[in-house]
């Protein structure tokens, strides 16, 4: 595994704990409204994720995780990435990627772990800062 590519590990697991904690705190309120597990289960921690990933990287090119690890998402270009380019990255990363990987792991890294298939996809890609 690439030095980038730890670093992007790193970089997602302290988001993943950021938005554990606010799914704790938005479940706690929903649970009184909406009784369905399925819904506590698949859908709040995934609204609540894609909801702190879209606006950080929306508004400075880092989620907290990549600010704390010292990376910054942009376009091949070099300038911040579009609102559609995020969506794609965030839907492409957490569905047809997990294949990616399975398929050819050799081959999942790209530019010395700047790229990913969601990054490919995407048209971004991860830079140290």
């Amino acid at each position: 595994m690439k030095s980038l590519t730890k670093k992007r590990t790193k970089a997602i697991l302290i988001d993943l704990a950021i938005s554990s904690a606010v799914t704790a705190g938005v479940e706690y309120f929903l649970r009184k409204k909406v009784k369905s597990e399925a819904v506590h289960t698949l859908i709040t921690p995934t609204i609540v994720m894609w909801t702190l990933e879209y606006a950080q990287l929306r508004k400075s090119g880092q989620t907290a995780g990549y600010k704390k690890m010292g990376l910054v998402l942009e376009n091949e270009d070099g300038s911040k990435p579009t609102s559609r380019q995020i969506i794609k990255r965030m839907g492409y990363r957490d569905t047809v990627s997990t294949i990616d990987y399975i398929k050819n792991r050799k081959a999942f890294e790209a530019e010395e772990g700047a790229v990913l298939p969601h990054d490919r996809f995407s048209g971004t890609e991860v830079r140290e800062v």
